[in-house]
């Protein structure tokens, strides 16, 4: 029995997220009160609810029984198999989600502003987050890229392996906020000194060439895969099902998008679920 819990802010895409989960097949539910999960439970193990349920929880539960989730969790039955996802975005693109849509934010009030109430959320909210095994940051995403991560991350996961995500990223544009393990590869040789390569990305046979030529970047690589080889297992046994691995260089177009896509091929090769996102470039390979 696989139960997903939906998580995050309002605004955030919690909405679309429970919507793709429900076309692949799970009985979706919204706006659970959290004192009906271990009912919830039951009536799963009764046949009743089939065997896969999304249901989302969030911040339109009452303050006390939000801050009795992690207890309630707990006593779960042990044959349930919970995977709690997060969803997030920065504070200024939630509010700017709320002025286009003109929707209204369950938590304004005439004393409390939106950004008041914004911010106030995620305070509420506490005791899911510490205990989400995924963190998504739809801030620079798409609706079709958010879809297309929680159809493969949650959905596509096998419940023996672990989903893995290769992002590649910029520096300059900032760390990603859901990565779990984060690598500066700034120290590596750079193409966009090459003014015949700086129009090209990591994607690029020219690129890939440069990079392929400097033994620096397969010593990076190996050093990554060694780290990964190591510790992926404890990972595992810690029972995390999820992890987001960024890899970083100043602009996000060469190095990082090279060692990602490598990264990304290495490790299908090991049935993991592996995506590869590159952030800058707004390009996802499932």
């Amino acid at each position: 029995m696989e139960l997903v819990l939906i998580s995050g802010r309002s605004g955030s895409g919690k909405s679309s997220a429970l919507n793709v989960l429900e076309d692949v097949g799970y009985n979706c539910i919204d706006n659970l009160p959290v004192t009906l999960l271990p009912e919830l439970a039951r009536d799963m193990q009764a046949g009743h609810l089939g065997e896969k349920v999304a249901i989302c929880i969030d911040a339109r539960n009452a303050l006390k029984s939000l801050q009795r989730f992690p207890d309630i969790v707990r006593q779960l039955p042990a044959a349930l198999s919970l995977d709690i996802v997060y969803l997030d975005a920065q504070d200024e693109t939630l509010s700017k989600r709320f002025s286009e849509t003109r929707r209204k934010h369950p938590l304004t009030s005439d004393s409390v502003s939106l950004m008041e109430a914004i911010r106030n959320e995620r305070e509420l909210l506490d005791p899911i987050i510490n205990m989400a095994q995924l963190n998504i940051d739809t801030t620079g995403l798409s609706i079709y890229e958010l879809r297309d991560q929680v159809k493969t991350r949650v959905s596509g996961t096998s419940r023996q392996k672990m989903a893995l995500l290769f992002m590649s990223f910029g520096f300059k544009h900032g760390v990603p906020h859901d990565a779990d393990l984060v690598y500066d590869v700034r120290c590596l040789p750079n193409p966009y000194w090459d003014p015949a390569l700086r129009k090209f990305s990591g994607l690029d046979e020219p690129v890939q060439k440069f990079l392929h030529q400097e033994p620096d970047v397969h010593d990076m690589i190996g050093s990554i895969e060694g780290y990964l080889d190591r510790w992926l297992p404890a990972y595992e046994a810690n029972n995390r099902s999820y992890l987001t691995i960024a890899i970083g260089c100043t602009g996000g177009q060469h190095r990082s998008v090279f060692i990602a896509q490598h990264l990304g091929r290495t490790y299908r090769q090991e049935e993991l679920t592996v995506q590869v996102r590159h952030r800058e470039l707004k390009s996802t390979l499932s």
